[in-house]
């Protein structure tokens, strides 16, 4: 691939294809290699003809799907940017010029990734007024699972879910949770699932090298959750998607696994792995940021038939105030329209947009019908937007 600013063409919709996306009318890819999921109520093989009912094989509903419930959880320790002053050499205004991050949460006693997930998930279930064995599936997006085989189903276990519903994680870092809605839409919208639970969870404070002023001040630990809900197709709450992902980019941020420490693969038993801290090139960062979000919120809002003056709100992944700043700038939102916590949460990765989110509608603010344009990204790296519609 040709480079640009690092690792980036200037035209993603050129050289990035196809994206993938939903919207109103159902399934679909951009170049419009599938269009929309068509469905029939009845199978024909060998001119046999054998009726929905007695098929094995569920049938494909055109359904919409809402969002009816939102919660969040944060740690009880809340670190400043002068606690973190006496640990590494920064200070408030240093930190608070280049991000926008004043305070940030941190995980600590008995709190862990699960406590976090379970009680936003449980707050958003109260909102929405559904019981956990009411729940046809939960997805947990997290990238910092406290069980490496992954936390979904131990979530669902503490819930209280007795029905033994689908319940897995969806790992894509700080993209996680939009990934999580598309996930979501399509169990509802093509799978037939009626009440479906999205967690964004993430404890980024294990994994960060709290010596380095680069990466340590940046990071919190947080949980939000969503319900989704099926409902009738002129009351589809998500409307588009669009989702790219570029390991090319890869080495400006991830936590890889640390190099067999004897030096030989040959070596028999392996050593036990480990996990290294956050790495990070926030330049290259900054630059995929600024220039992949804005067109891909632009094309999510194609595929929805929406244009920015269609939206009332603007909600990016909390990451940088910065790039939230760039971003809104260059897709021409007023401030006033654009949603923003990291000043007291710093980046929460997977957590970050539902926790705004469910502030932001607690508070008020995001009110039934609102419409919101949101984009997640990060390691991998990934990205991705989401137009959606509260309530």
């Amino acid at each position: 691939m040709a480079k640009a600013s690092g690792f980036f063409t200037p035209s993603l919709r050129t050289k990035i294809q196809p994206s993938i996306g939903v919207s109103r009318s159902g399934f679909c890819l951009s170049e419009g290699i599938f269009k929309r999921v068509v469905c029939s109520s009845s199978i024909e093989s060998a001119g046999t003809h054998v009726s929905s009912s007695q098929s094995r094989i569920p049938k494909l509903v055109n359904k919409g799907c809402k969002l009816v419930g939102c919660g969040s959880a944060v740690p009880s320790l809340s670190v400043s940017n002068d606690d973190l002053a006496k640990i590494v050499d920064t200070s408030d205004e240093w930190i608070s010029v280049r991000t926008g991050i004043r305070n940030r949460r941190v995980i600590s006693g008995k709190e862990n990734l699960r406590n976090l997930a379970v009680e936003a998930a449980k707050k958003a279930l109260k909102m929405a007024n559904v019981e956990p064995d009411d729940l046809d599936l939960i997805l947990l997006c997290t990238s910092t699972p406290e069980d490496i085989f992954g936390d979904a189903p131990k979530v669902q276990r503490e819930l209280g879910c007795t029905k033994s519903q689908l319940a897995h994680d969806i790992t894509a870092a700080c993209s996680g949770f939009v990934l999580g809605l598309f996930s979501a839409s399509c169990y509802i919208k093509g799978g037939g699932f009626r009440n479906v639970l999205v967690i964004g969870a993430d404890v980024m404070s294990r994994f960060v090298d709290w010596t380095n002023r680069g990466t340590c001040i940046l990071f919190g630990d947080a949980a939000g959750a969503v319900v989704l809900q099926a409902c009738d197709a002129e009351e589809d709450g998500l409307l588009s998607f669009d989702l790219h992902s570029d390991g090319e980019g890869a080495r400006h941020l991830g936590a890889p696994i640390n190099d067999n420490e004897n030096g030989s693969v040959l070596e028999f038993p392996p050593n036990r792995s480990s996990y290294a801290c956050v790495q990070m090139n926030g330049k290259e960062v900054f630059r995929f940021a600024v220039r992949c979000v804005p067109q891909s919120i632009e094309s999510a809002l194609e595929k929805a038939g929406l244009t920015t003056s269609n939206i009332d709100w603007l909600l990016l992944h909390q990451a940088n105030q910065r790039i939230i700043d760039a971003v809104a700038t260059c897709l021409e939102f007023p401030p006033e329209k654009v949603i923003s916590n990291l000043a007291n949460y710093g980046n929460t990765s997977a957590a970050s947009i539902p926790l705004a989110l469910d502030e932001a509608v607690r508070s008020g603010k995001v009110k039934p019908g609102h419409a919101i344009a949101a984009a997640g990204f990060g390691a991998g790296l990934t990205w991705g937007s989401a137009v959606i519609r509260w309530g």
